[in-house]
């Protein structure tokens, strides 16, 4: 079993846990991922690691709550415990030093783009944080960003902190910078990264995705996460996480993820208090 040393809700419904699981924090490496069960009996579920300290054996997770296994999950409080957490999984980021690169985060992306901003800091690169977000109150982590950050940019739809936009402002953003960028990393929603992958196309910029597609096992046995990138067939959990944005079939992606979106809204509903 694995100690819950910390679980809260960072802002509506984005959540942030802290677990004990010394094996995984020792070999944790930027852009992995680790399978948690929140439950016997239940659901996999992977989680990109936002954080970890191999010293002190834990590793962090930034989750959105979206479905029932989200929600046992976020339910939980510190000194329970997991009956499962595997990792690290998937492929590490490729992490030199290129340059200017602008890392690119929302949602729950803004906690798993950190790590990747702090590697790419350490490699000696010039990291530009991007953090986009409906609105202010749903940003989180910016110290933790700025930190390892020689810019922070801010992008909220409202206005209210930063740009006023989306990531269809993405180029436009790019543009306005005063070095040339070498390479763009996304971490988000799938519509966030196909659109970001979009703006820096016509760009020429290399653009790197982590793909979230659904998954099980995470070790290449089950085949639910596989995904087409320039086109052949890959699995994202042994293949991947990450792609270039510019050869991923993002209308495959879409639908895949689309799949069981009933079943994850079904159980919510069937088990709210009358």
């Amino acid at each position: 079993m694995f100690s819950i040393l910390e679980n809260c809700m960072l802002v509506p419904n984005v959540h942030m846990m802290t677990v004990y699981a010394p094996d995984v924090a020792k070999s944790a490496l930027p852009g992995q991922f680790a399978i948690f069960r929140p439950e016997e009996e239940g659901e996999r579920i992977p989680l990109t690691l936002a954080d970890w300290n191999a010293e002190e054996g834990t590793i962090t997770v930034v989750y959105l709550n979206v479905g029932r296994s989200t929600a046992k999950l976020a339910s939980l409080k510190a000194e329970q415990s997991l009956p499962t957490v595997v990792g690290p999984l998937g492929n590490p980021l490729e992490i030199e030093r290129f340059g200017a690169v602008l890392c690119v985060g929302g949602c729950y992306g803004i906690g798993s783009i950190y790590p990747i901003a702090r590697a790419l800091k350490e490699a000696g690169n010039t990291v530009i944080s991007v953090l986009e977000a409906r609105s202010s109150f749903l940003l989180y982590w910016q110290e933790k960003l700025n930190a390892v950050s020689d810019r922070l940019v801010y992008l909220t739809r409202d206005g209210t902190r930063g740009k006023r936009g989306h990531i269809g402002s993405l180029a436009e953003i790019i543009r306005t910078l005063p070095m040339r960028i070498e390479r763009v990393i996304l971490n988000g929603c799938n519509y966030l990264m196909m659109r970001g992958s979009q703006e820096t196309l016509p760009l020429k910029i290399k653009t790197i995705v982590t793909l979230n597609t659904l998954m099980i096992d995470g070790t290449g046995m089950c085949g639910v996460c596989r995904v087409t990138v320039n086109s052949q067939t890959k699995f994202a959990c042994v293949d991947g996480p990450h792609f270039d944005g510019h050869q991923v079939d993002w209308a495959e992606v879409t639908q895949r993820r689309k799949a069981y979106l009933q079943e994850e809204i079904i159980p919510l509903r069937t088990t709210r208090p009358q």
